[in-house]
């Protein structure tokens, strides 16, 4: 593939091989030793649990083949998990390792080639990645995102060309889709089509990707209309410039667009359109991935910090027990993380059941309907943010001072959490379902909500 971006930005890092050919940088990861290794010898080893609460999350969800293939990725990502957080830009040979998976069709549908699973099972895998790497993760279910609106936007003709694309074609979609960024500007081109002219900013999973679900502000009708193009399509650019202190290898970079054109075909939701109940659920399964990842993160952070204390954390000398895991006040502080992990689980997998219902029911789904699953994914996210930034945070209270090693690299699960939790305000979350709670007010369909 070729990926378009700033001469000021190219670069390339361990495992990727960048050759230019005028403004196309083509990125070759190096997979035929690399990757094959390291996915047989996951997929070959004996998965015991290291402890049943790391497991657990998948084991009522997922399929067992399917739990296989997401255990045997999660391990070859955690491999080189804390290297590459350090290292931080664009993980091919991980990416790579996602698609020779075969799991970015999990939910495309059968009848378009796909494995044909549910939203509950999508998100129960980007839980168990994100134990191991939250940005692959991140990236894995961000994909889904944009498959889901192909499905719940789409026409018949676009979903068996977009979907059955994604098979055949074994398409990595990205996002330039951030609906609070409205400096990507529409206008008709008289010919039946639009031109997009302008910038996206936060497009997660854009570098590196063969497709882009992107929206636009349509002046003409002051709304906007989303778009499904070729990451290569004259005109886009992907500009690798993420650089937070966490998620570091999401490729959440800049896209700009120089006057790219969009035909009716490529249109998922033309200007001026009002969406049904069923196609505003996109923002619910883009809530849902984000909770996941939390818990993924958090349940992640609980192992490690448990796997430490026990093996290698001194106790207090004052303690009077021989092992930290003795010591009934550490056993007091895991007691409390565990019920901010326990409740989240619980409350995302019930909300998760609730999204697939709400999907199965198709265009017969009723605005109530669909607030119900806005109020459980409310519910859910809003512990799963708490539990994620309180263990990522509170485990070093419990594994001590030299766990800050940089070399454990356990830093990077509240690095992670807390940039990730900033991606939309938790208090406008109470306040729906505070709301909710006073007069039985759903939440406003929005694409936060």
């Amino acid at each position: 593939m070729c990926l378009t971006v700033r001469p000021s930005e190219r670069r390339g890092n361990d495992g990727l091989r960048v050759s230019i050919t005028g403004e196309c940088i083509k990125a070759e990861p190096q997979i035929d030793s690399r990757i094959s290794s390291l996915f047989a010898a996951a997929k070959s080893k004996t998965l015991r649990s290291r402890s049943r609460i790391a497991s657990s999350p998948m084991t009522s969800l997922v399929p067992p083949d399917i739990a296989a293939r997401a255990d045997a990725l999660a391990e070859a990502l955690a491999a080189t998990a804390v290297e590459r957080d350090r290292a931080g830009g664009h993980a091919a040979a991980e990416r790579e390792l996602l698609r020779e998976s075969g799991l970015l069709a999990l939910t495309v549908p059968t009848e378009f080639g796909g494995l044909g699973h549910g939203w509950a099972t999508m998100l129960a895998v980007v839980r168990r990645l994100a134990q191991a790497d939250s940005a692959l993760a991140h990236l894995f279910g961000f994909h889904h995102l944009q498959v889901a609106g192909v499905l719940l936007y789409g026409s018949a003709g676009q979903q068996a060309r977009l979907l059955g694309g994604t098979v055949t074609e074994r398409w990595f979609w990205g996002n330039a889709l951030n609906p609070l960024d409205k400096r990507a500007i529409a206008v008709d081109d008289g010919d039946g089509g639009l031109v997009v002219e302008g910038v996206k900013s936060f497009c997660s999973g854009s570098v590196g990707s063969d497709r882009l679900t992107l929206s636009a502000w349509h002046e003409a009708t002051q709304t906007a209309l989303i778009a499904a193009v070729p990451t290569t399509r004259r005109g886009v650019a992907v500009v690798p410039d993420w650089d937070a202190f966490g998620q570091r290898q999401t490729d959440s970079g800049t896209v700009t667009f120089d006057r790219v054109r969009i035909d009716p075909e490529d249109l998922l939701q033309a200007p001026g359109t009002v969406p049904t109940p069923r196609a505003t659920l996109r923002a619910q399964v883009a809530q849902l991935i984000l909770t996941n990842l939390y818990l993924g993160i958090a349940t992640g952070a609980f192992d490690a910090a448990r796997r430490y204390t026990v093996d290698s954390t001194r106790p207090w000398f004052a303690s009077g027990v021989a092992r930290a895991a003795d010591d009934p006040l550490v056993q007091h502080r895991y007691g409390g993380l565990w019920l901010h992990l326990r409740p989240a689980a619980v409350l995302a997998d019930q909300a998760a059941a609730l999204l697939d219902r709400a999907v199965a029911r198709g265009a017969a789904l009723t605005a109530g309907e669909r607030g119900e699953v806005a109020v459980a994914g409310a519910e859910a996210k809003v512990l799963a943010h708490r539990a994620g930034l309180e263990i990522s945070s509170q485990l070093f209270e419990l594994t001590g001072a030299r766990s800050t090693s940089e070399r454990l690299g356990l830093d990077r699960f509240w690095r992670n959490v807390r940039v990730h939790t900033l991606h939309d305000p938790v208090d406008h979350k109470l306040r729906d379902l505070g709301r909710h709670a006073l007069d039985g007010r759903f939440p406003d369909p929005t694409p936060y909500s």
